[in-house]
């Protein structure tokens, strides 16, 4: 990439924010408007935070790829679209927006800032869920890049957006999403304790898929998600 690492990983931080701003704040307004109907705020969520990914990797895709997500940096670092040694800035940045925005969403409707969850999410069903979530985003975008790399901001919105709904988990599908989201009360939230059989399961579906999309695309796949939104921008 030739875009400087900081103006990336700022990026990656702005981005994330605003995606976990939306899942913690969509969660409070989805409970306020639907009152005692846990499918119509669901679906408030699902929408929302489906059609705010498209945006955002409109936005910052050009910038640093607008992964938002370690298992995403990791599949890029994987096919070599991602220095190996940006990994774990790339990870950092995503976990201090996530953090911010989190925090955001508590301040836009007069929550307390610091909080933890007593949502519990645990079991076999929730940890098959999370792996199977994760397996398929990855696959999406591994795909969607591989061939046409100018629908991944839409497939990825859609497939998080029905994600939402096929998945007992609800889909987090993104590791440092699930650690930030421990610290919201909201019914966005999860366990801290809860958080490790979670993540594990994200990382195991993201390998998984890794080596299913060299399977079904053998050829490398080098073109990026700043391609897919700008295609003047070249591979690294």
């Amino acid at each position: 990439m030739d875009t400087p690492l900081s103006r990336r990983l700022a990026a990656e931080a702005l981005g994330s924010a605003f995606l976990l701003a939306t899942v913690v704040g969509s969660s409070i307004m989805g409970a306020k408007l639907a009152e005692a109907s846990a499918a119509l705020a669901l679906l408030v969520t699902s929408m929302s935070t489906g059609a705010m990914l498209v945006v955002l990797i409109w936005t910052f895709g050009p910038v640093s790829g607008a992964h938002l997500n370690p298992v995403v940096s990791l599949a890029f670092a994987a096919d070599g679209e991602l220095k190996w040694r940006d990994f774990v800035p790339y990870v950092a940045a995503q976990l201090a927006g996530f953090l911010a925005g989190t925090w955001a969403a508590h301040a836009m409707f007069e929550l307390p800032l610091l909080q933890l969850s007593a949502t519990a999410r645990s079991g076999p069903g929730l940890w098959f869920a999370e792996g199977i979530a994760t397996f398929g985003l990855i696959l999406v975008i591994t795909g969607c890049t591989a061939r046409r790399p100018t629908v991944v901001p839409a497939a990825v919105g859609l497939y998080i957006g029905a994600a939402y709904w096929f998945t007992a988990s609800t889909s987090f599908a993104n590791p440092a999403m699930t650690i930030i989201r421990a610290f919201t009360g909201t019914a966005a939230g999860i366990m801290p304790q809860h958080v490790p059989g979670y993540v594990i399961a994200q990382f195991a579906g993201a390998a998984i898929a890794i080596a299913a999309g060299r399977f079904f695309w053998p050829k490398p796949v080098t073109a990026s998600l700043r391609a897919a939104v700008d295609p003047r921008q070249t591979p690294a």
